[in-house]
């Protein structure tokens, strides 16, 4: 299933030396392995000398959730509350690293009123790569494949920011499954179906385990929390996929970081 990208609300290259909101999502709040992303994610901006801050107990949900389970009130009013409390700090420019989160910042808040300018981690990231802000070591590493997701990928276009990382970490170490891009397949996350199950054969979890597992990757890299934990669940189903490690982007981008003050490019 293809989705067109929408249009871009924003500059194509995001600016470096402005102050950020780190947007965490309730994923990090709720889930230690999600946080993990998270910290490994500051880690790695903070190397490229960017500047961040946390909204802490005064973010909320985002309520992605909630509107695709068609509680659109209980969405709205999130929407306005999260709006108010960006506006009180006098937010400019948000990054996530959940791309349920990112969408929603980025293309629903503006209907309400909330115009800020929304970056995926992954964008950024490769942004201070090119710049030249991080060094990376080279080491050897196994084969990796990047799964790209639904809200990162389709509905945004964002392909190639995760893909120079993945490269710069890796050389070309790095294979694509069949189906990535815009043929991607999705996790089963997406529509609020992380929350609830329904009688199946197979899980989508499990399905693009198996073709990780064919593709014959080591690991396989995402960029949203809510893949990470279906692909991890899916493993359990699909022959050798416990074998394969789920890793977020960021980990493995911080996992790389040179010598130095966190690794920050001379």
């Amino acid at each position: 299933m293809k989705s067109n990208p929408l249009p871009q609300q924003q500059p194509a290259l995001p600016p470096l030396d402005e102050p950020y909101t780190f947007w965490t999502g309730c994923a990090a709040n709720y889930d230690t392995r999600i946080a993990a992303v998270v910290k490994a994610a500051a880690k790695v901006l903070r190397a490229g000398g960017m500047t961040m801050t946390f909204l802490g107990e005064e973010e909320a949900c985002t309520g992605d959730c909630a509107r695709r389970l068609g509680e659109e009130g209980l969405f709205q009013q999130l929407a306005l509350q999260n709006i108010a409390t960006l506006r009180r700090h006098e937010v400019k420019c948000i990054v996530t690293h959940c791309a349920h989160c990112f969408h929603v910042l980025k293309n629903e808040y503006p209907r309400f009123g909330g115009y800020f300018a929304v970056y995926h981690h992954t964008e950024l990231i490769a942004h201070l790569l090119r710049a030249g802000r991080l060094r990376l070591k080279a080491t050897a590493r196994p084969l990796a494949t990047l799964h790209d997701s639904c809200y990162v990928g389709r509905y945004n276009g964002v392909f190639s920011a995760p893909r120079e990382l993945l490269q710069a970490v890796c050389g070309s170490n790095t294979v694509d499954m069949p189906r990535h891009g815009e043929e991607s397949f999705c996790c089963g996350g997406g529509g609020a179906n992380y929350w609830y199950d329904i009688p199946k054969q197979e899980s989508a979890g499990a399905i693009r385990m198996r073709e990780v597992v064919a593709a014959g990757a080591q690991t396989v890299v995402v960029e949203c929390p809510f893949c990470l934990k279906m692909l991890e669940l899916g493993a359990h189903g699909a022959v050798g996929g416990n074998q394969v490690k789920v890793l977020d982007i960021a980990e493995i981008v911080a996992d790389a970081l040179g010598e130095g003050p966190d690794g920050v490019a001379s």
